[in-house]
């Protein structure tokens, strides 16, 4: 008698159990059939906001392939510096270039007197400078044609060059002065140059005008 009730109990729990994991199961299929609905909704309210939606045809797709980045010119870079230095000779024959008046001005053929006179008074103002003191011939002359051409990008109009005076040099003479009026002559950015006011450098420098670009 005792082990057929445990039977039946033993029955009764199995029965029990079976019936909380079918509700819990109900309920689950409740919860994802909700989810299901409220998930139709809301495209449907998408749908409804934004109108139909047509698929782009393929051909009409573009595909963005990265390439590689295109590596430094520094060859090209090398090149333009030794350009910048073979250009500028120290054999150029610059006097009958020069206008005959004791700063030994110059202008190109387009540029006015007015314009030269107009630099000497300081009619532009000072944009950048280079100092050339202490160089050698050819480091003055590299750096010289580096600051004109990067002057010219950069869109500067009037910038003074100093050569100096030549106190220090042997004879009391300019080593650079005759040098660099020759090399800017040669230079095709510059347009023109004077020497510079007393309160600008005197005969140590020169102010030249750019033709910017």
């Amino acid at each position: 008698m005792t082990d057929r009730l445990r039977s039946l109990q033993d029955l009764q729990t199995l029965h029990r159990e079976l019936k909380l994991r079918q509700r819990a199961e109900e309920e689950r299929r409740e919860r994802e059939a909700a989810a299901a609905r409220l998930r139709e909704h809301e495209a449907r309210i998408f749908e409804h906001s934004v109108g139909a939606v047509v698929p782009l045809p393929a051909s009409n797709r573009v595909i963005l392939n990265r390439g590689r980045p295109e590596p430094e010119p520094r060859q090209r870079e090398l090149d333009e510096q030794m350009a910048w230095q073979q250009a500028l000779s120290d054999d150029f024959d610059v006097d009958s270039l020069l206008e005959t008046d004791e700063s030994l001005s110059f202008r190109r053929p387009e540029i006015s007197a007015e314009s030269v006179r107009k630099l000497r008074r300081g009619h532009w103002s000072l944009q950048a400078q280079i100092d050339l003191h202490g160089l050698r011939r050819d480091q003055a002359r590299e750096a010289l044609g580096q600051f004109i051409h990067d002057s010219a990008r950069r869109g500067l109009r009037c910038v003074r060059v100093v050569h100096g005076k030549g106190n220090g040099s042997p004879g009391k003479e300019p080593v650079l002065k005759a040098r660099v009026r020759r090399w800017l002559v040669q230079k095709q950015e510059v347009l023109a140059f004077v020497q510079a006011r007393a309160s600008d450098g005197g005969s140590g420098a020169l102010m030249v005008l750019l033709n910017a670009t």
